[in-house]
């Protein structure tokens, strides 16, 4: 089950994260006199949950991971659509894939897997979050906003085309602070 350090490490910081949420609550149930504000405790709940979540993306998608980094993009391609089927609702997997497209040059593909991703969690857009991927995602907008008009106007009747400018004006709209 863990084959290497990194498996380990990943774990640890989990069970650490864990351990110090638990030691939060149990907190709360003592009784001193003095609460501290609840906007503190929200304010850790979240951090853990946030920690504890990056930990287990980075696991769950730590094959994919390597795979980018020593160049198979099909291949990581391929581990990403596995782990699709795992995992349905999780958003990681689809902006993985869209950083992989953008990088093979397939910009229509990849904002459309932005966009799933950003439907299925929008905090890929926000720069406070550690999961945040809110820089390749606008690169990839900016970029598409200069040549799917144009390719639209040149092919008015392609749905293909209508659909990727459709993306793009949804991904626009979501980095300038709108929603759903």
């Amino acid at each position: 089950m863990f084959k290497n350090g990194h498996d380990k490490t990943l774990l640890f910081l989990l069970l650490a994260a864990l351990v110090t949420l638990g030691a939060v609550l149990a907190g709360q149930g003592r009784s001193s006199g003095v609460q501290p504000p609840s906007g503190v405790d929200k304010a850790v709940e979240r951090e853990l949950a946030y920690q504890a979540r990056a930990a287990l993306l980075q696991k769950i998608y730590a094959p994919a991971d390597e795979l980018i980094r020593a160049g198979e993009l099909q291949r990581a391609l391929l581990k990403l659509d596995e782990l699709a089927l795992k995992y349905p609702s999780e958003a990681h997997g689809h902006i993985l894939k869209g950083e992989i497209l953008g990088k093979m040059g397939a910009l229509d593909q990849a904002l459309h897997s932005y966009v799933a991703g950003v439907r299925l969690n929008g905090d890929y857009l926000d720069p406070k979050n550690p999961l945040s991927r809110r820089a390749q995602i606008k690169e990839a907008v900016e970029e598409g906003a200069k040549t799917i008009p144009a390719r639209v106007r040149a092919n008015p009747g392609n749905a293909t085309l209508a659909a990727s400018l459709k993306d793009v004006n949804y991904l626009v709209s979501r980095l300038a602070g709108g929603c759903e």
